[in-house]
């Protein structure tokens, strides 16, 4: 099917920036073979399944979630394409036993747009993939400044996609015919946009970077939690003691137990803003808490005494927590100026050589080398006996072959300037 489109190179779509195509995208408005039903049964689950198994290649995967809707991040509709076959649509809410579609996809390519952004959904599906193609960090690769699932079907392979359904509660039953044209579409073609990608990365000599890139993501897909999440609560810069940060963490966390068991985001239950003033006012009593925008909703006004409970313990206890938690890894900038001269002199120079790398082969600077990966290095200035000293340390830090390859030669110099015996 990819001989039927008009590949675009990275060069092209840099050039139509600034001088619009005149060929006019077709738009896809629904999947070449109708709209697909939505897989609810053993049975439904068990005739899609045989059906992808008599073709080979990729198999496109998408899902649909109900993020800012319902609690974490689960998968409300899972999308399947070979090629040569109708989209599958999977409920995987529904009473299915997942295992036969772990059984078929474990051996598979996945061709994903953003995976690591589907990925912890289908884990927790106990769908875990051995090997991915991911289209939009591929694209980046590249060199594709827009790279949205839209535009590089548009910029590659000359199709238009509707994306208005991208924000809706994927969690309702039934979801609508327009809602599953939507989801259908995001695979009807992803699998073709792969091979043109593949074939653009291998005429730039960057194909092996992806490969790379895309192994790394499969051995790395063990999301952990954050230590402290609550304090990347939206305004916690208001608050000035360590009572009112301990009022924060308990209000925070109450908000998540409530939110889970009433299956709502945690942020459309109570928006930050709301913890952050209460934890400001720490009101004793309901009344005074009601008065607090946010908390006067029938559904939390009902849960008032949990809130109020959560910040007298703050005032029995007084086990407050701290300000800041221990860094694993460097301070902040602003720090290096007294602490480590030399690190700062060599991180300045050193983002300058990346960067300048970044603008010569087209690929983000931040794909090139991590910035947390640079600062770290750059920090902890390695022994520089032997060339090899700065190659060791990037590989300890996760750089990958390709990276190292392409950042040795500018970054070397450097350490080697800034090294002192």
């Amino acid at each position: 099917m990819l001989d039927e489109f008009r590949i675009r190179t990275a060069a092209d779509s840099y050039a139509e920036d600034s001088c619009p195509s005149s060929t006019t995208p077709i738009l896809l408005e629904a999947p070449a073979s109708g709209v697909p039903p939505v897989i609810t049964t053993q049975l439904g689950l068990t005739r899609a399944l045989e059906r992808l198994k008599a073709l080979t290649g990729p198999v496109a995967i998408d899902t649909e979630r109900a993020s800012g809707i319902r609690y974490g991040q689960r998968a409300f509709l899972i999308q399947l394409k070979r090629a040569g076959t109708a989209p599958v649509l999977i409920d995987p809410i529904a009473s299915i036993d997942l295992e036969p579609l772990y059984q078929f996809l474990a051996p598979q390519e996945w061709v994903l747009h953003a995976a690591t952004q589907d990925l912890p959904c289908l884990r927790e599906l106990e769908l875990i993939p051995r090997r991915i193609f991911d289209t939009e960090l591929a694209s980046r690769l590249a060199g594709y400044q827009k790279v949205g699932l839209a535009s590089m079907v548009e910029q590659l392979l000359g199709y238009t996609l509707k994306k208005e359904y991208s924000s809706v509660d994927w969690s309702s039953r039934p979801l609508p015919k327009e809602w599953l044209i939507y989801a259908a579409l995001d695979v009807e073609i992803l699998v073709d946009l792969r091979d043109a990608l593949e074939e653009v990365l291998r005429e730039q000599g960057k194909l092996q970077y992806a490969l790379e890139e895309f192994d790394y993501i499969v051995r790395t897909n063990h999301p952990q939690k954050p230590r402290d999440p609550w304090r990347k609560t939206k305004g916690i810069h208001e608050l000035s003691t360590r009572a009112q940060l301990t009022v924060l963490r308990n209000l925070w966390y109450e908000r998540e137990h409530l939110a889970e068991c009433k299956d709502i985001a945690a942020k459309r239950l109570l928006p930050d803003a709301s913890l952050v003033q209460a934890a400001l006012e720490t009101p004793r009593t309901v009344p005074q808490l009601l008065k607090i925008p946010g908390f006067q909703t029938r559904a939390l006004a009902r849960e008032a005494p949990r809130w109020i409970r959560a910040i007298a313990r703050v005032r029995q206890e007084k086990d407050y927590v701290p300000f800041t938690i221990p860094s694993q890894g460097p301070p902040p900038l602003k720090s290096w100026e007294c602490r480590r001269p030399l690190s700062l002199a060599l991180i300045q120079e050193a983002k300058i050589a990346v960067n300048q790398l970044s603008e010569d082969i087209k690929i983000p600077h931040n794909n090139i080398l991590t910035p947390d990966t640079l600062r770290r290095v750059c920090w902890n200035l390695p022994d520089m006996s032997s060339p090899e000293s700065l190659e060791n340390e990037l590989i300890a830090l996760d750089a990958r072959p390709w990276q190292v390859q392409l950042t040795m030669p500018v970054l070397l110099p450097l350490f080697e300037k800034f090294h002192t015996p």
